[in-house]
C-alpha cells in the first residue's frame, strides 16, 4: 500500500508541475499574452471602462506605471520558476522513495513544499485580485486561480497522508 499512496502522490504532484510547467515555458515564450492581462488588473483597465463609479471608490489601489506591472509579472515568473523545480524535485524524491523506503520522506518534504508553492501562488492571485477589484471584469481568472488553489490544496492534503 505504501508503494501505491507514494505513486499516487508522485502522479498528483506531476500533473500539477506539469500544468506549471507549460503555463511558465508560455509565459516566457509569450510573455505578452498573460503580462497584458497582469497589467489591466493592475491598473484596473476594465472596472474603470466598465464600472466607472465604483471605480472612483477605489481608484487609489490602481498600478498605472509599467515598470512596476512589469515587474510584478516577473515576480511571479521567479516564483512559478521555483515551485516547478521544487514540484519536479518531489516527483523525483516520490519515486525514488518507492523503490527506495529510507528516501521516501525526504520526496514528500519536497513535493509538499512545491505543492504549498503553487496553492500560495493561486492563493496569492486571489487575495491581490481582490485587492484590484478583479471580479468586475476578471470573473473568468478569479475562477481559474479559485480552482488552482484548491486543485494545491488537494494535492497537499494527499501528499500530507502516509
Amino acid at each position: 500500500m505504501e508503494a501505491t499512496l507514494l505513486l499516487a502522490q508522485a502522479v498528483a504532484t506531476g500533473l500539477i508541475a506539469l500544468w506549471l510547467t507549460l503555463g511558465l515555458k508560455d509565459n516566457f515564450l509569450h510573455p505578452s499574452v498573460n503580462e497584458k492581462y497582469t497589467a489591466e488588473v493592475l491598473a484596473m483597465t476594465r472596472m474603470r471602462a466598465q464600472y466607472p463609479e465604483e471605480f472612483k471608490a477605489v481608484a487609489h489601489r490602481a498600478i498605472t506605471n509599467r515598470q512596476t506591472q512589469q515587474f510584478a509579472f516577473r515576480c511571479v515568473l521567479v516564483a512559478e520558476f521555483v515551485t516547478c523545480i521544487l514540484l519536479w524535485l518531489g516527483v523525483l524524491g516520490l519515486l525514488i522513495g518507492i523503490r527506495n523506503p529510507d528516501a521516501f520522506e525526504a520526496g514528500r518534504i519536497i513535493a509538499m513544499l512545491g505543492a504549498l508553492s503553487f496553492t500560495t501562488i493561486w492563493a496569492g492571485f486571489l487575495i491581490v485580485g481582490n485587492h484590484f477589484c478583479y471580479w468586475f471584469c476578471h470573473e473568468g481568472a478569479q475562477n481559474t486561480h479559485f480552482q488552482m488553489t484548491l486543485w494545491g490544496l488537494a494535492t497537499l492534503i494527499l501528499i500530507g497522508q502516509s
